[in-house]
């Protein structure tokens, strides 16, 4: 059987390089290729690393490692389900991975957990080389929708308490969920009191313009926006954002409604906890003003 190759690898590494981060890029080195294929949606690659376990890529842009997905999965999930008293119905589009979901069914309040990706390789793919994270699918109040979001939702009306957006970058595939008409379909498919969290284009140090456009997309929508943010190393310049919205427009999304206790989170969280969902909206002073 062949060596599996790839356009973005050489001389044993792999190499990230992008238009939307110019003059920089991320290097993994690779033990082996485990799997390629182009889907019918995007170029599918899956690798082995010597320092971050299985490294998924989409279109040639690392989506998640073993070693620091948590630290998104987490963020994008609990500033969301923490910051709603009851979630019992949740939705999420994108995150064909599973790390959403694992994270999501952690909430004991949870009844019903619907994912929707519209790109069956990533669950596929996922189950067979990424088990950590997709465990999530194994749950019994799990199901899943494959298929378009924006089509998916556009007949939901009033059906859940929190809706996470886990969607690749804002070019290609996912560039319609960073869009008015998205939020606009999100917004009539929360119940009173609802919450989202989307990606929020990328981190401070390299798209202000595009988080500055993305909070006024959403403010048209939604009567309560912030924005907060995680650091992970494989991701452009270590730091990725999140906007969260309520339609209840006296919720203080910045500070947790619900939390676990000390030992419940240390249990179940390696990088969430009550704090860090706080000071996770505490910006630099330059993203501050740019985003007031």
């Amino acid at each position: 059987m062949s060596e599996i190759t790839h356009p973005t690898i050489k001389d044993g590494w792999f190499r990230e390089i992008s238009n939307m981060w110019p003059g920089q890029a991320m290097t993994l080195k690779v033990n082996q290729v485990l799997h390629h294929e182009k889907s019918k949606y995007q170029d599918v690659l899956i690798f082995e690393s010597s320092d971050h376990g299985t490294v998924l890529v989409l279109d040639n842009v690392i989506q998640c490692t073993e070693r620091d997905e948590f630290a998104y999965q987490e963020m994008i999930t609990h500033l969301a389900m923490n910051s709603h008293p009851d979630p019992k119905s949740v939705l999420v589009i994108g995150g064909g991975d599973g790390g959403v979901l694992r994270e999501v069914v952690k909430h004991s309040t949870v009844e019903t957990a619907i994912l929707c990706d519209i790109d069956e390789s990533v669950i596929r793919l996922s189950k067979k080389y990424l088990p950590g994270m997709s465990i999530g699918f194994q749950h019994p109040n799990v199901s899943t929708h494959i298929g378009d979001g924006f089509k998916f939702l556009a007949d939901k009306k009033n059906e859940f308490d929190v809706i996470i957006t886990d969607s690749s970058d804002p070019e290609g595939p996912a560039e319609s969920l960073f869009q008015k008409p998205y939020f606009e379909l999100l917004y009539g498919a929360l119940k009173e009191g609802g919450v989202i969290t989307t990606q929020g284009s990328e981190n401070q140090w390299l798209h202000l313009s595009l988080i500055t456009d993305l909070k006024k997309s959403c403010k048209e929508v939604f009567p309560t926006v912030e924005y907060a943010y995680t650091t992970i190393p494989t991701y452009p310049s270590g730091q990725i954002g999140f906007m969260v919205c309520s339609k209840d427009k006296d919720r203080d999304v910045t500070t947790p409604v619900r939390s676990w206790d000390t030992q419940e989170e240390d249990k179940l969280c390696r990088y969430y906890n009550k704090e860090i969902h706080k000071a996770s909206f505490v910006l630099p002073t330059f993203a501050r003003k740019a985003l007031r």
